[in-house]
């Protein structure tokens, strides 16, 4: 039984275990099985009458709903290949993804929220400047549906389409951190292989239990792994909960009251930062506690723990504690993050508070996960096991290679970036890694290193994060310097210069003279996804970030230069 079938019969067999539920501000509004295959019934119809036959690209824009999901659904049972948008990128960068996909069909949230979409893929259509979007749809050759449209004729009473195990089922594009977003093309055997694999991980975390957990999920489903908790869900089956208004989140935590969830560490940290500055606020005897308790905590991490750090610990554990954990989940077991590499303190600050934090890695092109966290195995700052199949190697140069059959057949209509990406089945995964056959641990990406005017190679990820650690009234940073006389820093969130100069005071005498920082830039503009400066998983996009900070950059090193050589008279 393939993902779809495993998911399709259980919508039938076990509607209420494979619920989608919407939190929807202070309410949570349910859609069971039988729901969910009436509107995949109604979609499919409207698919069908657009003219889509098996093997043609529909593109899906929209925010998370049990829509969205019904509408990926009728897609796929119509044989067709989804290729997932996200519905806040700018259209400029959407329009790209649709100009190399060609999707015959666009599903949208909204009119309005398509129209921008289409008529920046128009933009080199001969049409007058008055064209309707209809029309400038109709002369790229795309058909354009919103949500409601889509779901009102009456239910296809079609079954699914056959699908083979090397048939496309999603086109995924990437994040374009470092260029051109380039569309990974998974198969149903990726697919095929994932979902078993995440149900096994999960089952060793959860254990046996009366009843479903209670998952949460706010990471849009456009993105590979994000679809794989989605899809795990339904093929186990338990009920996913759903956010409805990410500017809303710490409102719709409190009504889901989850079990887990799915994170990235930008959240993560921003939570923690958050605990911090409200305790510091506030003062009192509780903040000295909970002091007083951190600080034990790390000394019996380190096996240097006395007696009065063990009752200081014990009071944390007992008092302090537990009020903060109310606060974040009073039902959290456990989180799961992913995305990009979480700080060894941030997930041991967790850990204190009696939150474990799996990690996972993975990319668009493995079918989202490489490695997941063992709960028996964890180790502060790695990024789990990899899961059984794959075969890891790690190259000369420190770049992780991964083979197995999660790994994408290639790049839609890109045969060259494939052919670099994938040689002799090895995928490339751009990771610079190290890797003894026990748990990952990600150094930084290849791409990103920084090469200063000494010849070093600098991996910017280390640094960042030892930084960030040192800096909490920080909110992002990174760092710059290649090909420049040393490295500095550009650091978001306002956080007073002598808080950022106490950080670079603290971390450099602990790296080596070519990686100290010796500048930093503060500028009052956040990255952020609205100004292109984050990916839609809160990645940095750093060569946007430079392109963007660029005069100010130059400003920096131009002082810095000057300051150098005043001194030296």
């Amino acid at each position: 039984m393939n993902f779809l079938e495993r998911i399709f019969d259980n919508l039938k067999e076990h509607p209420e275990r494979t619920k989608l539920i919407e939190v929807q501000n202070t309410s949570l509004q349910g859609t069971d099985g039988a729901g969910i295959l009436e509107l995949v019934g109604r979609a499919r119809t409207s698919i069908e009458e657009a003219g889509i036959e098996p093997g043609d690209r529909v593109a899906l824009l929209a925010p998370n709903s049990t829509r969205w999901v019904a509408a990926d659904l009728a897609i796929l049972a119509a044989g067709g290949i989804v290729v997932p948008l996200y519905d806040r990128q700018d259209p400029s960068e959407l329009a790209v993804m649709m100009r190399s996909a060609k999707p015959r069909l666009l599903i949208a949230a909204t009119k309005k929220l398509a129209a921008p979409v289409i008529e920046a893929w128009s933009a080199d259509a001969e049409l007058p400047e008055d064209a309707t979007m209809a029309q400038r749809a109709e002369a790229i050759g795309c058909t354009v549906i919103d949500l409601q449209a889509l779901f009102e004729p009456a239910p296809s009473a079609k079954g699914l389409h056959p699908r083979g195990e090397d048939d496309t089922v999603a086109i995924i594009y990437t994040s374009g951190t470092s260029g051109e977003p380039k569309g990974v093309m998974l198969s149903r055997a990726n697919v095929d292989y994932m979902i078993p694999k995440t149900i096994q991980r999960i089952a060793r975390v959860v254990g046996e239990r009366g009843g479903p957990d209670r998952v949460f999920h706010f990471l849009p489903f456009c993105f590979a792994a994000s679809r794989m908790m989605l899809w795990t869900q339904m093929s186990r089956p338990n009920p996913l909960m759903m956010s409805t208004d990410l500017n809303n989140l710490v409102v719709e935590m409190a009504v889901a009251k989850p079990n887990y969830f799915l994170n990235v560490p930008a959240v993560l940290e921003r939570i923690r930062n958050g605990v911090g500055a409200k305790l510091e606020e506030r003062g009192g005897m509780a903040l000295t506690l909970y002091k007083k308790a951190e600080k034990a905590f790390h000394k019996s991490l380190e096996g240097t723990s006395s007696l009065v750090d063990s009752i200081a610990l014990e009071i944390g554990r007992r008092v302090v504690f537990p009020k903060i954990k109310e606060q974040i989940g009073p039902n959290l077991e456990f989180l799961i993050s992913g995305s990009a590499p979480l700080s060894a303190d941030t997930q041991r600050w967790f850990q204190m508070l009696g939150i474990p934090v799996y990690q996972a890695y993975g990319l668009t092109e493995t079918t989202g996960i490489v490695s997941l966290d063992d709960p028996d195995l964890v180790e502060a700052g790695k990024v789990g096991l990899p899961l059984e199949g794959q075969t890891l190697e790690v190259s000369e140069e420190g770049e992780l290679l991964v083979k197995g059959p999660n790994i994408f057949a290639g790049y839609w209509e890109k045969p060259e970036e494939t052919s670099r990406a994938i040689v002799d089945g090895w995928f490339h995964t751009g990771d610079q890694v190290e890797y003894e056959g026990k748990n990952l641990r990600i150094i930084g990406r290849i791409k990103n290193l920084i090469i200063p005017e000494s010849g070093h190679n600098i991996s910017p990820e280390p640094i960042e994060e030892k930084f960030m650690a040192a800096c909490p009234a920080a909110e992002q940073c990174m760092l710059v310097g290649h090909g420049r006389a040393h490295v500095a820093i550009i650091v978001t969130g306002e956080p007073p210069k002598e808080a950022v100069d106490r950080a670079m005071e603290q971390i450099n005498p602990d790296l080596p003279f070519y990686k100290r920082i010796r500048a930093a830039l503060r500028p009052s503009e956040p990255f952020t996804v609205e100004n292109g400066l984050l990916t839609a998983n809160q990645k940095l996009r750093r060569r946007v970030i430079e392109d963007h900070f660029k005069s100010e950059i130059e400003a920096l090193y131009a002082e810095a230069a000057k300051a150098k050589k005043d001194k030296g008279k």
